[in-house]
């Protein structure tokens, strides 16, 4: 009994760590072909609430709170979210901190290119797929719409991803995104080979697809300045457990594998997107004058100071000390006065020494880590830092030796005028009087 019990709270406390997550289909069905995706979700922790996209009770919020911490949108076809569901409210829960996951297809309604289009994307119009006439998959029914995409395609980075190495070719089957790639924010997933394009496979092309090559992008991710996450996928069926067993042969020879790498893929997806993987925090700040333990409660120019940070990392649900190489810290005054790359300690701390600088104000201890991937981590501490005391300037300045040498020399240039001028008046005087 005592066992049923821990296993029973283990479970509880693994949902509530997951968060509720609200899924929004086109209809049942996608739930029994999605079927393999869903699962790993709930063996992940996620309690699922599975709703119709158009369903007249949909709402995100009650009471000014959030019911579900994710949500995820596969339903293409939607042309409008029922209840109080709709992009303004999406958009909301995403600047409150909340995580999005949205499968589109070639039929994907305009609701759906709203929200994209809030997010950075921008979808291909309607019956638009991706097509490829060199890399599609031995299965197709003729159009080149179901490609094969090698998994170098991926973007290089692990934690969104997974590694690229070992990974089977991946089967993708919707239509194309476009982003703006001046927007830092927005992140290209996996994008097709030069050779593809988008357009609709059942119309003469008469004008210039919109996406064409490596700039037709089929998932992009979307990390906001709050560290919210938003991936928006142009393929529904890329989720599918029809694509996630799915033998892959291209046309043409070359890839080949028994399963496609779609599972392992999508499952590193949903684990970045839904902030399993990447997710960053500062777990202690400390800084202290060296050969001291204790933070001053001010600094003085040119003193050496000793700052330490502790940062973690969330992995399998447990926060770990975070290991990298290329964290920074900032010694701020309006500008940065010195900028020093963290080094790690054996305990886990990464730790500066640096000498302040010359100048006394109001400075800030800052380490701002942006990376591909990461949750922005920003940490700033206020210090003052005074000038010195009379007390404390040195009584002698070496490069004022010039002037020190110049004062005596005229101090002892006078003495001996004066020594000469009354010794000769002295001298006069005798030779008159004799």
């Amino acid at each position: 009994m005592k066992i049923l019990t821990f296993c029973f709270f283990a479970i509880i406390s693994s949902i509530a760590a997951q968060g509720p997550t609200l899924v929004l289909l086109d209809n049942q069905v996608i739930k029994e072909t999605h079927s393999i995706f869903f699962k790993s979700l709930q063996e992940r922790g996620y309690s699922l609430t599975f709703k119709i996209a158009d369903d007249s009770s949909l709402v995100l919020s009650r009471y000014g709170e959030y019911l579900y911490k994710n949500l995820i949108i596969f339903a293409p076809t939607v042309e409008e979210f029922g209840g109080s569901l709709n992009v303004e409210s999406i958009t909301e829960f995403i600047d409150e901190g909340g995580n999005v996951l949205v499968a589109g297809s070639s039929i994907t309604g305009d609701v759906l290119r709203e929200l994209a289009s809030e997010c950075g994307f921008e979808v291909d119009e309607e019956n638009a797929f991706v097509i490829d006439h060199l890399n599609f998959d031995v299965s197709d029914e003729g159009q080149h719409t179901k490609i094969v995409v090698p998994s170098a395609n991926l973007i290089d980075a692990p934690v969104i991803v997974g590694p690229r190495k070992g990974v089977a070719p991946l089967l993708y089957q919707g239509t194309g995104i476009l982003a703006d790639p001046e927007n830092p924010l927005v992140l290209p997933l996996l994008t097709a080979d030069s050779t593809a394009y988008s357009y609709n496979p059942n119309q003469p092309i008469k004008e210039y697809p919109h996406a064409v090559g490596k700039d037709t992008i089929l998932i992009a991710g979307l990390q906001a300045r709050n560290n919210a996450r938003v991936v928006f996928s142009g393929s529904l069926s890329f989720f599918s457990d029809e694509f996630f067993t799915a033998f892959i042969q291209r046309s043409l020879g070359g890839l080949k594998a028994p399963v496609s790498g779609n599972q392992d893929v999508a499952i590193a997806i949903s684990q970045w997107v839904f902030k399993e993987h990447g997710q960053l925090r500062v777990r202690s700040v400390k800084h202290h004058k060296e050969g001291e333990k204790a933070a001053p409660k001010d600094y003085t120019i040119m003193e050496h100071v000793v700052y330490t940070i502790e940062i973690d990392i969330l992995t399998n649900g447990q926060w770990k000390p975070f290991t990298a190489d290329d964290v920074q810290l900032e010694f701020v005054r309006i500008d940065p006065f010195v900028r020093t790359t963290l080094k790690r300690n054996p305990s886990g701390q990464y730790e500066a020494r640096f000498r302040i600088p010359d100048v006394y104000g109001v400075y800030q201890f800052k380490v701002d880590y942006d990376r591909v991937g990461y949750t922005r981590l920003h940490n700033t501490t206020q210090v003052s830092v005074r000038p010195l005391e009379h007390t404390q300037y040195e009584r002698f300045i070496t490069s004022a030796y010039p002037y020190y040498t110049g004062a005596f020399s005229m101090m002892l240039g006078v003495f001996l005028f004066s020594f000469v001028f009354l010794h000769l008046k002295e001298d006069e005087k005798k030779s008159k009087n004799e």
